[in-house]
């Protein structure tokens, strides 16, 4: 059934593209369903797309493998690699205890500061399943449980509460940095090579912080008057967060690496844009690739457990061809067929109706999808460029729909990879779980394209 569309594009051309488009087309469209459906791993259909593009004749031999060859897929392996070791070193669980431990006061402060953990460790752990589903799940699913809130009748104790806050706060992180989920550097790409924008990493913390920021101001506050914990003394938090603290001790040789690269790392990402200065400059994955060389060299991270790092293995294979085939329907005039045809609907509308217009339906689109990076690859280009042709600024164009594309994952359960680890947990019925969702949606709508708007104009992004 996964290939049913790819297909009927192949046998069957839409009208006004040529036979190369169409069948390119059509090996994508199937690829994407496959990413979606998932009825196998990811990495096989990949390369059975790849497989399928040079026997076919669609595209030739290296341009099939030239995906391996950009940089923003080695950016997101390393980063990957970063995630581990942050992880396997016990400094992202120590991060997480040692916000309960100081801000931890009430129930809405206990959420904040494990939203606050989080948006700490977002810019060095790049996966939302790893940094939400690996590190800060079993952060708040302890505490929960030292509270005595299992999943069932004691829920509402504060587990519900802390499930959804964490939640939330992971994909809102993933969206305030450019290295804070894998796809962002995707979409960087996509933006440079649809709108000619450079999306570096202070440009896009820049125009997230504000509406970022008020979100994780806002949307705890907002769960806390939906679920407001039965719980109110934090006093067991804070000293179960101490006891945690104490059991792993000091900080140990490796996490003190760790910390001194992921600081030097951080400075690079920040003055990358920073050109014509001897050390500056440098693009953001050769500064991730020397900050881990530093974590290899000083055995803070072994060889063997590079090479043990599935994850990051697995992005490296699907996302090369990913890139590849996204860079190819640009090249042969798809996207830009589409997004003629998408922008027709709106002809004549003002910019800024145009541009609500594409969030809107950009965010709501992803109730299909079950994977942000599917989302992304099959429709961040499209939408991008029909703003362009609709007269939207080019910046507030890439970025608006940069942002969305990490939003849209609370409105499921599905919708990124640590949804079903909080919501497998229990604590939450799928009916509360969309409802919340999708008033939290509208709520980010508000702040992002509302205050958001206003920000980005006394920047300078418009």
């Amino acid at each position: 059934m996964v290939l049913v569309p790819g297909a009927l594009l192949f046998f069957f051309p839409l009208p006004g593209l040529n036979p190369q488009q169409s069948h390119l087309l059509g090996i994508f469209l199937a690829t994407i369903v496959a990413l979606v459906a998932q009825p196998v791993p990811m990495g096989v259909s990949v390369l059975v797309a790849m497989t399928l593009l040079a026997m076919t004749g669609t595209l030739p031999a290296a341009k099939v493998l030239s995906g391996f060859s950009n940089v923003t897929v080695w950016l997101i392996f390393t980063a990957f690699l970063f995630a581990r070791a942050v992880t396997a070193t016990g400094f992202g669980t120590r991060v997480g205890y040692l916000f309960i431990r100081r801000f931890a006061r009430t129930p809405l402060t206990l959420g904040y500061s494990i939203a606050a953990a989080d948006v700490a460790l977002a810019p060095f752990i790049p996966s939302d399943t790893a940094r939400g589903g690996g590190v800060i799940f079993p952060v708040a699913r302890s505490v929960a449980v030292d509270f005595g809130s299992e999943a069932g009748p004691t829920a509402g104790r504060i587990g519900t509460y802390l499930m959804l806050v964490a939640f939330h706060a992971t994909y809102t992180s993933s969206g305030i940095f450019l290295t804070g989920m894998a796809a962002n550097p995707l979409i960087a790409e996509f933006a440079l090579k649809i709108g000619h924008v450079e999306l570096t990493w202070m440009r896009w913390f820049s125009g997230a912080a504000v509406p970022g920021f008020l979100s994780l101001l806002v949307v705890p506050w907002l769960l806390y008057k939906f679920f407001k914990p039965e719980i109110t003394d934090m006093a067991p938090a804070r000293e179960f967060a101490r006891a945690e603290l104490e059991r792993l001790g000091p900080l140990t040789r490796n996490e003190k690496w760790l910390m001194a690269v992921m600081v030097g790392v951080m400075a690079g990402w920040v003055t990358s844009s920073l050109h014509g200065v001897p050390w500056y400059g440098f693009p953001n994955t050769f500064v991730a690739l020397a900050g881990l060389s530093v974590l290899l060299v000083f055995r803070v991270m072994t060889w063997d457990e590079l090479l043990s790092e599935r994850k990051a293995w697995d992005a490296l294979i699907w996302f090369g061809p990913l890139i590849m085939m996204s860079d190819a329907l640009n090249d042969l005039g798809v996207v830009k067929y589409f997004s003629m045809k998408l922008f027709s609907l709106m002809g004549g509308w003002p910019w800024p109706a145009v541009l609500i217009a594409l969030v809107v339906a950009y965010l709501y689109i992803h109730y299909s999808f079950a994977s942000m990076t599917a989302h992304i690859t099959a429709l961040y280009p499209g939408f991008l460029a029909a703003a362009l042709v609709g007269g939207v600024p080019p910046l507030l164009a890439a970025l608006a729909l940069a942002y969305f594309s990490n939003l849209d994952a609370g409105i499921t359960h599905y919708g990124t990879g640590s949804g079903p680890v909080y919501f497998g947990a229990g604590y939450v019925s799928q009916g509360d779980w969309w409802r919340i969702g999708f008033l939290i949606s509208v709520v980010n709508l508000v702040i992002w394209m509302g205050i958001g708007m206003w920000w980005w104009k006394l920047i300078g992004i418009w």
